[in-house]
């Protein structure tokens, strides 16, 4: 698909605040423009054929892993379902003529009411994924949530937020609670060193969900060493994995059942080897690479995770401190009587249990039951400037959008992510411009009604 530059033009931060024609007009008009030369857009601006877009171009490993749900698919489908039980009333004669996407979540400024949501191994759809997810976040403005599993180190990923005035695009860091706890401290340490706004605890993930998309294939990309560069960077996972090969090389100790030797199994060396920090060839003569994989399958994430977990945070950092992945009204309630700011009604994205229930719906229950006061957000199912606007006025301070930006990136890289931010961006600016809203504060659950009656 032709593009052009001035299509592809994303939506920065200057353009989502007040202006007399706005960032949807802005952005239809660039492509619109674009056209009368035989020119599209990088990416589709519908998220069906986004998303046929990027299976064509994904690895089979890496859209199973991007894409895939848990179990039969039926929590992905609950979170869309959940969309169309509502419906947008569209108000007339209102004298909107400029709106303001603009917002503050934690002290975080955002140009419009979204975080780009952490997705892990994003390796498996571009080498370079944290780094291009980066560098779209800081031409849009849009602040990026780092994943814990990625590729890249948090203190590189950072810099690259940097933008050409020097300035810095707002980050929060995500945390997988590891059953080391030094682990736990070390990497809070190096978010708070690396400038983050916000403490993301990933709740839902103690252990992996069942996905068959992956299993079918017999694909994990931590386990060929993809995703997880925060730990072979961070200074306690480089104890732990030394003292592992320290006691392997003792005399007696067990070796373990060795792998078979074929090609699949030479491959998966090969990614390990080249996915560690360090020279190709020093790292295949080394235990170091494969014993770092084994170590992250090990200790990455603690099952018996609880609420006294938790309550240890005040005490360990200065950030904001986020919970993600509630769903039930009286977790949520918890959660802030521990004294967090803010949490994440979120599913994973339907990845983790099947047949959940809708973080949509969810985010009514728990608005409903915690009043309009504690700062939620919500991700999971969220595909469009719509979704963003329905998804506001049923209570959510502001969302996190995943799969789209990873798609974008599958098609067109960095100007693919850089697209989808200011698709979904144009589009809630247009909804807010037919539905007579002038600021995103002032959507309400009085702007949609429940289609169930």
């Amino acid at each position: 698909m032709p593009d052009t530059p001035a299509a592809a033009s994303p939506t920065g931060p200057s353009a989502t605040g007040p202006s007399h024609i706005g960032p949807g007009r802005q952005r239809q008009s660039a492509i619109y423009r674009a056209g009368l030369s035989g020119l599209r857009p990088a990416v589709p601006t519908d998220f069906a054929a986004l998303e046929e877009a990027a299976r064509k171009a994904s690895s089979p490993k890496g859209w199973a892993y991007v894409a895939g749900g848990a179990g039969e698919g039926r929590t992905m489908r609950n979170n869309r379902e959940a969309f169309d039980r509502w419906a947008i009333v569209p108000r007339m004669l209102r004298g909107v003529g400029a709106r303001d996407l603009s917002t503050t979540v934690l002290g975080t400024d955002l140009p419009a009411p979204f975080l780009l949501a952490p997705v892990g191994a994003g390796q498996l759809i571009d080498p370079d994924a944290d780094l291009l997810t980066a560098r779209a976040a800081a031409a849009t403005g849009v602040p990026y949530v780092f994943t814990n599993q990625g590729g890249t180190p948090l203190e590189h990923t950072a810099e690259a937020m940097r933008n050409s005035s020097g300035g810095a695009t707002p980050h929060w860091m995500q945390l997988y609670w590891s059953v080391d706890e030094g682990l736990v401290d070390s990497m809070i340490r190096r978010a708070e060193a690396a400038g983050a706004g916000a403490l993301v605890v990933t709740l839902d993930t103690t252990v992996l969900g069942w996905r068959p998309q992956d299993l079918n294939l017999g694909s994990l990309p931590f386990a060929q060493g993809l995703g997880i560069g925060q730990y072979t960077s961070d200074p306690r996972f480089g104890e732990i994995v030394a003292e592992r090969v320290r006691r392997a090389a003792e005399p007696g100790a067990p070796q373990g059942e060795k792998p078979k030797v074929n090609l699949a199994a030479i491959r998966s060396l090969l990614s390990i080897t080249r996915s560690h920090p360090g020279g190709f060839w020093s790292n295949l003569r080394s235990p170091i690479p494969r014993a770092s994989v084994e170590t992250f399958l090990d200790i990455y994430s603690n099952p018996q995770l609880s609420w006294d977990h938790v309550a240890t945070l005040r005490d360990r950092t200065s950030l904001p401190i986020v919970l993600k992945g509630i769903l039930h009204p009286d977790d949520a309630k918890q959660a802030f009587e521990l004294g967090v700011d803010a949490i994440v009604v979120s599913n994973h994205g339907g990845r983790q249990v099947d047949a959940s229930i809708a973080s949509l719906d969810a985010l009514v229950a728990v608005r409903d039951a915690i009043g309009p006061e504690p700062t939620v957000l919500m991700d999971s199912g969220i595909r469009t400037g719509a979704d963003v606007f329905m998804a506001l006025a049923l209570g959510a301070d502001a969302v996190l959008l995943g799969r789209p930006y990873m798609y974008g990136m599958a098609v067109a890289g960095q100007r693919g992510v850089e697209e989808v931010i200011a698709n979904v961006i144009a589009e809630l600016d247009l909804t807010m411009a037919l539905t007579g809203v002038e600021a995103v504060g002032s959507i309400t659950r009085g702007h949609l009604v429940d289609r169930r009656g």
